[in-house]
């Protein structure tokens, strides 16, 4: 029985899911009522958080047996008597996994009351406390050091500042506030650092606020998998085509053992700069960051030798990660989907745009993984079909 109600969505957006994940394939391959059934399952689970948190070790500095016993003694003093298993993944070496304990259903609902935006919200069920810019009301007197409970505000229709609200909320758990409510809305404008520190969460997931940082990447499986996937070696030239924040570039950069070169891409320049943040916390030297806009990253004309950075000639790179914008309906939790139709629908052309310019730049024999982060049959499976009809130079492997 689902915890949360599972995700929803504007109407015009239910109705295209509900046609595409009830076409005639999937129906005659599994049945009508288990094809709902799937369906209906996948939207629960959109709801509620992963049953792991999932950490990569930078094994460029320190084993994973090492960083495993360091993070071990550091869950046991977050969650104080409870033991909670450090666990390595059975088939990706470089992953701990730590169960997330939950949905919690005993426990006590406090009257003080504190209400959060979603994104907030989501951050607190995969183990975060609640920062002051994420508070959206509280009760009226709450003060220091009160016991409060926190819910979400699923579909933003909370206003700032007030002082109580009776729109849909989730419960997210119990905590203890660090400020009162004159000092988080203060007028002197906004305050920054911890509001609620939480005590008692729906769902118990470790914080890795500073937790061995130079050590650690707090990262989602399914990207982990993905670097793996594209399996870079040492001395090769890899192209990360939207690379921000760098999770994977990273992670590209030590499966290569920081020899070779990592040539990462974003055309914002504050996400450019967080690549290269991670980078030097990781002490990674292969990778190179630029900000350039991926559509446009092939060029037609003889380059500098010198230049190091895009546009890059064809036959450029031997391996190519393009983890393409997406419609991002398969980040988890997410209880309400705000996208229209129009906007779910505007990524593919875009899509399309980058992987000609990823084709156009990989050796021959080279190998190109796409990814996303959402469900939609139109940015996965169809693309993947539009690609090995429109470039026969590719051959599709198993994953």
């Amino acid at each position: 029985m689902s915890f949360f109600p599972k995700i929803s969505f504007q109407r015009e957006v239910e109705e295209y899911l509900t046609k595409v994940f009830r076409n005639n394939e999937l129906i005659t391959a599994l049945g009508t009522k288990e094809a709902e059934s799937k369906y209906q399952s996948l939207l629960s689970h959109l709801s509620h958080p992963p049953a792991f948190t999932t950490v990569r070790v930078n094994t460029h500095l320190a084993s994973v047996k090492h960083v495993k016993k360091l993070l071990f003694e550091e869950i046991q003093k977050q969650f104080k008597g409870i033991c909670v298993p450090v666990l390595e993944h059975p088939e990706l070496q470089d992953i701990l996994l730590i169960p997330a304990i939950g949905p919690r259903r005993d426990l006590k609902k406090h009257e003080s009351e504190v209400i959060v935006g979603a994104q907030c919200g989501y951050a607190v069920l995969r183990g975060a406390h609640v920062y002051v810019p994420g508070i959206i009301s509280t009760s009226k007197f709450m003060k220091a050091g009160d016991l409060v409970s926190v819910y979400s505000d699923i579909e933003g229709k909370c206003k700032r500042g007030a002082k109580e609200f009776e729109g849909v909320k989730v419960f997210l758990g119990n905590g203890i506030s660090e400020l009162s409510r004159s000092e988080i809305f203060s007028s002197h404008g906004p305050v920054n650092g911890m509001g609620i520190r939480m005590i008692e969460p729906v769902y118990l997931s470790p914080s890795f606020d500073n937790v061995l940082p130079s050590h650690l990447f707090l990262q989602n499986l399914p990207s982990v998998v993905v670097s793996h996937i594209l399996n870079p070696q040492p001395g090769e030239r890899i192209l990360d085509m939207c690379a921000a924040p760098g999770g994977k570039t990273t992670h590209l950069a030590t499966l290569m053992r920081d020899q070779g070169e990592v040539i990462a891409m974003d055309k914002i320049a504050n996400k450019v700069k967080k690549i290269k943040q991670n980078a030097e916390l990781l002490q990674l030297n292969c990778i190179k960051a630029f900000c350039y806009d991926g559509t446009k990253a092939l060029s037609i004309e003889k380059r500098e030798d010198e230049q190091e950075g895009p546009p890059f000639l064809p036959e450029s790179f031997d391996r190519i990660l393009l983890d393409a914008p997406c419609s991002g309906m398969g980040q988890r939790p997410n209880m309400a989907y705000s996208s229209t139709l129009k906007e779910l629908t505007s990524y593919q052309p875009l899509q399309r745009k980058l992987f000609t310019v990823a084709v156009k730049l990989l050796k021959p024999g080279g190998v190109l993984v796409y990814s996303t982060c959402t469900i939609t049959l139109s940015e996965n499976e169809e693309q993947v079909a539009w690609a090995l009809e429109t470039f026969p130079c590719l051959q599709l492997q198993q994953q």
